[in-house]
């Protein structure tokens, strides 16, 4: 013991001295011993979402939901969203067992910033990232500050934010998807495109006066105020609500926003064009976690998208939550549009379609519709469709009607949403001039088909009916203003297909392959159109040609005429560059395995295209995954589960294997062969000899 020591001991209790305690620092979120991250992961992923999906159909228009926090804290969702992140930034989707652990350790920090509600989560964060993306390289070099600071304020939005917007579209999605309208058809799981174009042509039949309303504009303006307050007619959660309060107030970078086109002269234009060309012509190597470019077909079939899908809304950090977030504010279009239906209906005594407003029952377009086209006494309906922000309402009636319901719907527009659509965005037109809609064209035949019946005495009455048809056919004239903007046709009246400048360097299987796939999508994409075979064989033609073009470039044969000579209308044989003799066949090398075969560019000719699909579309027609899911629930309820074991009962509905059973059995008793639908019951049938002499005459009719 040190003499200093020895004197403190020596010392009265009042005399010694005093020893402070240090309080230790203050230790950040970061430095928390945090928790085991295996020993969180229990629960499967998708049987929590399919907990919440039917908790949400259930009670689709209940009160808000009130508990989504409970579901945000499952470590197991968030490692969901960050598969689902990955696969969107490196084109692969990583196993759940691969995910290492300092991964797992970034999710349960992340989690832990996005929950709590002070500090608020960091959106569009620079710097101090809890989480990265796999595909982000370690920066080993350094730089100064001034370029430090110039690529922070033109760095992209980080893979964090991606991931807790992955994470809020698996929570916020089933909650309102049962509340939506069976109207709306964009940016919702099961629907797209094609069942607006099926609605359109089996509900929208003989409607005179059309009401074409591009919000655009007023879905781009909406307030963040805006999109909260429909937000929470749904969802009661603090902690949901406020981190998308935070991520619709939170500043963004300028260089966060990507660019949107510009305008270019034609001179610019073609600088550009050269520029892009000699770029394309390098040889790209890709990086290890680069993700590889869409093909050139699909990126072929992608510049055919419509404008009115084309427009994705974008709030502030919400990303890929936009288009739910728009959807859930213009439900209350949908809705207040539904209760002008209601309102607006008037039948007519001398209609005999129209009985009632909510007529379930589906039309089958490719029946005329008989109804009166003049007078006074006639039917007064309206429907509408809405696909994203832009809406489609079908009036039957005068023009006034529409006139009026026009400054009703710019009036709601402004009194909820807080902006006025401009008048050049509302249009009204008439059926006989077309209506352009998705890239297809509604309007209608009027026929006069023949009408016979049988009159009061057995007359037959032959008379002349007047009947409209309605048509939706695809747009030639936008077919050729994709293909001109892709660059592969030049003209509008009569366009002259132009060479496939990009598939210069490939095989002339590969490039056949791709060509062939493009046009089984476009095939796809025009399957309800009435025009199907006139357009998909235009896009066909125009294929064809380029490819030819392109041919007699590749191997100098110059003219599509020898192309086709030798390779045939469907380019289907080979095509060589030289024609020595000590070069082998085709056919020997496609033995060997050295080549690959040459698939012909189908649809050469009018009779391989499909016909249009007339379909009928039901009213009340729901997505599969929905009905299955309704189905689902009903069975969970005990009551809807006794009356169907009742009915089973009741009916005396057996299984195939007492079936089978019954025949075998009836076969050895009376030996004879009783099919399915003339099974009895023993106490119920006869044994009578007439009854077996019967059966057996019948069988040796059949």
């Amino acid at each position: 013991m040190t003499p200093r020591g020895a004197l403190r001991r020596l010392l009265p209790g009042h005399l010694q001295p005093v020893r402070r305690r240090v309080s230790p620092p203050p230790v950040a979120a970061d430095e928390w011993p945090l928790p085991d991250p295996y020993a969180l992961l229990v629960h499967d992923p998708i049987d929590l979402l399919s907990s919440l999906w039917r908790r949400a159909f259930a009670h689709p228009l209940a009160a808000p939901f009130p508990n989504l926090s409970g579901y945000a804290s499952r470590l197991d969702l968030w490692l969901l969203s960050y598969q689902r992140a990955c696969a969107h930034a490196t084109g692969s989707f990583p196993p759940r067992h691969a995910v290492p652990l300092p991964t797992l350790h970034s999710l349960i920090r992340l989690r832990a910033a996005a929950l709590r509600r002070h500090p608020a989560f960091p959106w569009g964060a620079s710097t101090h990232l809890l989480l990265r993306s796999p595909a982000d390289p370690p920066s080993t070099v350094p730089i100064s500050r001034r370029k430090l600071e110039a690529r922070l304020a033109n760095a992209p939005p980080p893979f964090q934010d991606r991931v807790v917007q992955e994470l809020l579209l698996l929570l916020l999605e089933p909650v309102f998807e049962p509340r939506f309208s069976p109207k709306s058809h964009a940016f919702r799981p099961g629907r797209g495109p094609h069942t607006a174009i099926r609605s359109i042509r089996s509900h929208f039949a003989a409607y005179l006066w059309f009401i074409s309303a591009d919000l655009t504009e007023v879905v781009d303006a909406l307030s963040p105020d805006t999109i909260l307050s429909c937000v929470q007619k749904a969802v009661s959660d603090r902690k949901v609500l406020s981190l998308l309060k935070t991520a619709l107030n939170a500043p963004i970078r300028p260089g966060s926003v990507p660019p949107r086109e510009k305008e270019l002269d034609g001179l610019a234009k073609k600088r550009l064009k050269r520029k892009v060309l000699r770029k394309s012509r390098k040889k790209k190597v890709l990086n290890e976690n680069e993700p590889k470019p869409d093909p050139y077909w699909l990126r072929l079939f992608f510049g055919f998208a419509p404008e009115q899908a084309c427009h994705v809304p974008n709030y502030g950090h919400c990303g890929i939550l936009s288009p739910l977030l728009a959807n859930v504010c213009l439900n209350e279009l949908d809705w207040w549009l539904e209760e002008r239906i209601c309102e607006y209906f008037c039948p007519s005594r001398h209609d005999s379609i129209w009985k009632e407003a909510g007529d379930e029952r589906c039309h089958n377009p490719a029946w005329p519709e008989f109804v009166p086209s003049s007078g006074k006494e006639k039917t007064k309906k309206m429907d509408y469709l809405r696909f994203g922000s832009h809406v489609l309402i079908g009036i039957r009636g005068p023009r006034e009607d529409a006139v009026e319901i026009r400054r009703h719907l710019m009036e709601f527009c402004e009194s909820t949403f807080g902006l006025r659509p401009e008048n050049s965005m509302v249009e009204i037109e008439h059926i006989t001039r077309g209506i352009e809609f998705l890239d297809h064209v509604i309007t209608r035949r009027v026929i006069y088909p023949t009408l016979r019946y049988t009159a009061s005495g057995g007359n037959i009455v032959s008379e002349k009916g007047v009947g409209t048809l309605l048509s939706v056919t695809a747009s030639l004239q936008r077919c050729i203003r994709h293909f001109r903007k892709l660059e592969l046709v030049k003209g509008d009246r009569d366009p002259e297909p132009l060479p496939c400048s990009p598939m210069l360097y490939s095989g002339q299987a590969h490039t056949n392959s791709q060509m062939n796939k493009f046009l089984e999508t476009m095939a796809d994409w025009y399957r309800y159109a009435d025009n199907r075979k006139k357009i998909v064989g235009f896009c066909a033609y125009v294929i064809r040609s380029s490819l030819a073009k392109l041919y007699a470039a590749r191997y100098r044969l110059k003219s599509r005429a020898k192309v086709y000579k030798i390779a045939s209308r469907d380019l289907s044989l080979p095509l060589r560059e030289s024609t020595r003799n000590d070069a082998p066949e085709y056919s020997d090398l496609l033995r060997m395995g050295l080549v690959d075969i040459i698939e012909g560019v189908q649809f050469a000719r009018m009779s391989s295209i499909p016909s249009c699909d007339y379909t009928p579309f039901p009213r009340n027609w729901v997505p599969h995954h929905e009905l299955v899911l309704r189905e689902y629930i009903k069975l969970q309820d005990p009551k809807f589960f006794c009356e169907l074991h009742k009915t089973i009962k009741r009916e005396e509905i057996n299984s195939p294997q007492d079936d089978v059973s019954r025949m075998v059995w009836y076969y050895k008793v009376y030996g004879v062969y009783v099919a399915k639908r003339s099974l009895q019951k023993p106490n119920e049938c006869k044994n009578n000899d007439e009854g077996v002499n019967k059966e057996n005459q019948i069988l040796l009719d059949t």
